[in-house]
């Protein structure tokens, strides 16, 4: 069976401020510090988070390496809410939307992350997408435990 269309969704609280989190999350040349499946920074923005602004980063999925290449669809700091778009850079039409969240919470943050994969391509429907929705569903949490790890590290004693 083809899988076109997936989705998933994870929650953490950081013990952190909800600012400090949310420029974690939107921070690209700090994504690798905490998403291990981002091996680096292949094109930073061109300039600061806004819709429309795009980057490239080196993605590593034993035993996959490819660039992907992200534009953010939404961007609103008040309201600690940003949407972006990946897909990788090789002009393969998939792509997956992510919603990322930061509320605040008894002196703490509550992120939300969703993520919506559309698979337009054959091989990637019959196999890729099954094993990436897997991978996506433990990778995530894993994540979001490492930008506590890493914020914790950063916030002021």
């Amino acid at each position: 069976m083809l899988l076109k269309h997936f989705r998933g969704e994870a929650t953490a609280v950081i013990d952190a401020d909800p600012d400090l989190v949310f420029a974690a999350i939107t921070d690209p040349a700090r994504l690798p510090l905490w998403n291990r499946r981002i091996a680096g920074i292949v094109q930073p923005p061109a300039r600061p988070l806004a819709e429309g602004v795009e980057w490239k980063v080196q993605m590593a999925v034993p035993p996959a390496r490819w660039v992907s290449r992200t534009r953010v669809l939404s961007y609103d700091p008040r309201q600690r809410r940003v949407r972006h778009r990946s897909q990788s850079d090789d002009g393969n039409p998939t792509y997956v939307d992510w919603t990322w969240t930061v509320t605040p919470t008894g002196g703490a943050s509550h992120v939300h992350v969703d993520w919506d994969a559309h698979v337009k391509t054959f091989w990637r429907q019959l196999l890729f997408a099954k094993l990436r929705r897997s991978q996506l569903t433990d990778e995530v949490p894993v994540s979001l435990g490492a930008l506590a790890y890493h914020i914790a590290d950063r916030e002021p004693r």
